[in-house]
């Protein structure tokens, strides 16, 4: 997959890999609610087609946020995971979540999501220790 930028602004250049309206989703789904199938961030609620699904987690591993392995239990089934890279998008999910939480209630029947009223380096810290543990566990 060839990479393209639009510019050399590290802002553009995180949005030409993160900022459409699935990637971040993807993430999410990896990082706070621990799906690591194909079939298991596809029946998330905002219910991405499977090719827009394919493509992302092409793009997003080309980029080295995720990483793609085979499960134990079945080796044609494919496990995603994030790397150290990917981990470190916990800050921006976090400010999502709580910019979403705090602005769109009045558009939206916002989930309530247990952990916003913490601070926010402890839930950044809370999210992440929970993903390495579960990284921990899977292998």
């Amino acid at each position: 997959m060839k990479n393209k930028f639009r510019s050399g602004c590290p802002i553009s250049s995180a949005l030409d890999v993160i900022g459409d309206k699935w990637s971040l989703l993807i993430i999410r789904d990896l990082l706070v609610k621990h799906k690591k199938t194909f079939k298991e961030i596809s029946d998330s609620d905002e219910k991405i087609v499977p090719s827009i699904l394919s493509a992302r987690l092409k793009l997003l591993e080309s980029y080295k946020l995720i990483f793609k392995t085979k499960a134990r239990y079945n080796k044609k089934e494919n496990i995603y995971l994030l790397t150290e890279k990917g981990i470190r998008l916990t800050p921006i999910i976090i400010e999502f979540s709580l910019w979403g939480n705090s602005n769109m209630r009045e558009f939206n029947e916002i989930n309530d999501i247990e952990g916003l009223n913490l601070e926010k380096t402890l839930m950044i810290q809370t999210v992440q220790d929970s993903y390495h543990s579960m990284l921990l566990n899977f292998r």
